[in-house]
């Protein structure tokens, strides 16, 4: 078997790259991997992102959005690896957190490939609530990629390796809302992420609204430039 297992075989080769991480010597080794390179990834694009607002924003969002991602998965991950064992699963911890990684890999790396539009529109325009709603975009558009990813390896894990029951493919449908809703709540509290230039530097912010207000708002204001921004991300 080929042990020169790149990560990134999950775009254009999943099969090949699933069938690989079914072997336990493989999922173990590659966990390790797969966290380092989520880590990187988006401590790049926390540095992008956090500096329309200066050096130390910049910092600092470095730092925010790998930690938002892994404690995301640190609430959410223990029910979904329970509820899928109770129903017939044999995946090792190993194997399904490296599908579940191979998702993150994804939804990391189309988000950074972005990161140059970002700097552009960030040279180009001091429109605040413009470029939080550029993030929720890019972040949704990568999530969409994620999620399919993350299907292929359950789907791959059922179909031909038999160790992965399809009731388990509901039940991880229902499992991405949970998460969605655990990462935008933990997203709103870990805020700001952009940060205005018209607020001074705060690593936290006061508990308001949430975060599905704050992107409405950012869209009825999105024309307004010179308004005061609302304190969101």
């Amino acid at each position: 078997m080929e042990t020169n297992l790149s990560i990134f075989k999950v775009f254009q080769h999943s099969d090949e790259y699933f069938e690989q991480l079914s072997n336990s010597e493989f999922s173990r080794r590659y966990v390790v991997k797969q966290v380092l390179f989520i880590l990187i990834f988006s401590f790049i694009y926390g540095i992008v992102m956090g500096s329309y607002n200066g050096y130390l924003q910049s910092l600092v969002t470095g730092i925010k959005m790998p930690s938002l991602i892994f404690l995301s998965l640190l609430i959410c991950f223990p029910a979904l690896f329970v509820i899928q064992y109770i129903i017939g699963s044999t995946m090792t911890l190993y194997q399904m957190a490296n599908i579940i990684f191979s998702g993150i890999i994804v939804f990391t790396t189309i988000s950074l490939s972005f990161a140059p539009i970002v700097v552009f529109f960030m040279i180009t325009t001091d429109n605040y609530e413009f470029l939080k709603l550029l993030h929720v975009a890019i972040f949704t558009f990568s999530g969409f990629f994620t999620i399919r990813t993350i299907i292929n390896g359950l789907t791959f894990s059922c179909e031909k390796k038999n160790i992965y029951p399809k009731l388990g493919l509901k039940v991880f449908k229902i499992w991405v809302i949970i998460f969605a809703f655990v990462g935008t709540q933990l997203a709103w509290n870990l805020r700001p992420f952009v940060g205005s230039r018209d607020i001074p530097f705060e690593l936290f912010r006061e508990r308001e609204s949430n975060f599905y207000v704050a992107v409405i708002q950012s869209i009825t204001h999105i024309g307004q430039p010179n308004q005061k921004p609302n304190s969101s991300r």
